[in-house]
């Protein structure tokens, strides 16, 4: 297998649904706003016609090295290095409406596989989670100086981490003796506190995924991105989502149904809110991989994809 072989390996989660369901004119203006490796927006590539284009999003670094390289041998193709809710300027600089907007959420395998990304609790590395390492803070500089409530907040918010409390209070012993720098080291403390209580599934799981959303905003993005879609989406333009936990899905399935007329009624059929004029149409139900891919890629286990079609 050769170097680009390798860069390249990573299989893009449902890609047989997604374009099935998402894509619908071969000319038409898409957005891949989580390119990764590029493994759904080659696929979509191989679909498009001459005047069909795509725009690739990404904030990581190696992703974006990887979208320039596809850009320079396809000029179908453009790359955009940006968090995904910057909808407005990439229809602006394409000059036409979103014919369909993809978005394949969390972390990508490329880079929980890279130790010095600090995203895996199975490999050691600095404790960093962020998706563009040049911006921000790391995990390991917010948990030197978060104060305990901030941090069991977090861990209980977006890692539905039960015992956040007792976490956040050991990190903060911890910390005064040493500073937490390392996953592993990060890992075993939560182990320490937890134990090995669940089957196949390591301790630290919930908690390195809320230490993750939140030195990245990525709910707050999402939220951005899902309002941006109603006014950048073509009509008949359509909008797919690929979730792997329940806090995303649940932002998702809401933001589909209250804009579909959907949302539920109280006495007599009345709106318990200011209803919302209908924007979106679901396009089937909520689908999960299938038992094939479930075979070849373990990372599509946890996957739901939801999609949307604008009508107004």
């Amino acid at each position: 297998m050769t170097t680009e072989d390798t860069q390249y390996a990573h299989q893009p989660v449902m890609l047989e649904e997604v374009l099935d369901m998402w894509f619908s004119q071969s000319e038409g203006f898409y957005v891949d706003g989580t390119f990764g490796r590029g493994g759904h927006s080659r696929a979509l590539l191989s679909h498009l016609g001459a005047n069909g284009r795509l725009t690739g999003i990404d904030r990581d670094p190696q992703a974006i090295a990887a979208g320039q390289q596809l850009a320079a041998s396809d000029s179908r193709f453009h790359m955009v290095a940006s968090r995904f809710d910057c909808l407005p300027q990439a229809v602006e600089q394409a000059g036409r409406p979103i014919d369909g907007l993809l978005l394949d959420l969390g972390v990508s395998s490329p880079q929980l596989d890279d130790a010095a990304r600090g995203f895996s609790f199975l490999r050691d590395g600095p404790l960093d989670m962020r998706m563009d390492p040049t911006q921000g803070e790391s995990v390991a500089e917010w948990l030197s100086y978060a104060a305990e409530k901030d941090i069991a907040n977090v861990l209980y918010r977006y890692g539905e981490e039960r015992k956040s409390r007792w976490i956040a209070k050991r990190i903060c012993e911890t910390r005064k003796e040493q500073p937490i720098t390392r996953t592993l080291q990060l890992a075993d403390l939560i182990e320490s506190v937890l134990g090995r209580n669940e089957q196949g599934k390591h301790p630290a799981t919930r908690s390195f995924q809320a230490l993750r959303i939140h030195i990245n905003g990525e709910l707050d993005a999402l939220d951005q991105v899902l309002e941006q879609s109603l006014e950048t989406l073509a009509i008949g333009g359509r909008l797919a989502i690929i979730s792997f936990h329940s806090l995303e899905d649940r932002i998702v399935k809401l933001f589909i149904r209250d804009h579909s007329g959907r949302a539920p009624k109280g006495r007599g059929g009345l709106p318990l809110g200011d209803e919302l004029p209908q924007r979106l149409e679901p396009v089937g139900k909520a689908m999960r991989a299938s038992k094939a891919e479930l075979k070849v890629n373990v990372r599509s286990r946890s996957a739901v994809l939801r999609i949307a079609e604008k009508v107004a």
